[in-house]
């Protein structure tokens, strides 16, 4: 790294640094678009806690929440958005650079 160029830390997201919203969006990317029950079991949180961090995913434009009804019976699904991709895949650049060839 020459005295130019910045430190790979700083191209890392802050929104994805909270565990859960890295694991949230880790769990989307691999699957595209899952319902609310499925965030939450794969990513062994309660409901309370994905409604949060689902929020501050959609208010970051990372994430799309879904609304629908089967029956009587309402239906949330997450999907990452293009810019949540994008973001989620510059976040993934930058943790590699900074492992290395580890």
């Amino acid at each position: 790294m020459t005295a130019t160029e910045q430190h790979p830390r700083h191209r890392l997201d802050d929104v994805f640094t909270n565990p859960v919203r890295f694991s949230i969006v880790a769990a989307l990317d691999r699957a595209g678009t899952l319902s609310f029950k499925e965030v939450r079991d794969a990513v062994e949180i309660t409901d309370s806690a994905l409604s949060k961090q689902a929020s501050a995913l959609e208010a970051a434009g990372y994430l799309a929440i879904g609304k629908s009804f089967a029956g009587k019976m309402p239906r949330t699904s997450l999907t990452l958005t293009r810019a949540g991709r994008a973001a989620w895949r510059a976040h993934l650049d930058a943790l590699r650079a900074i492992a290395g060839d580890a």
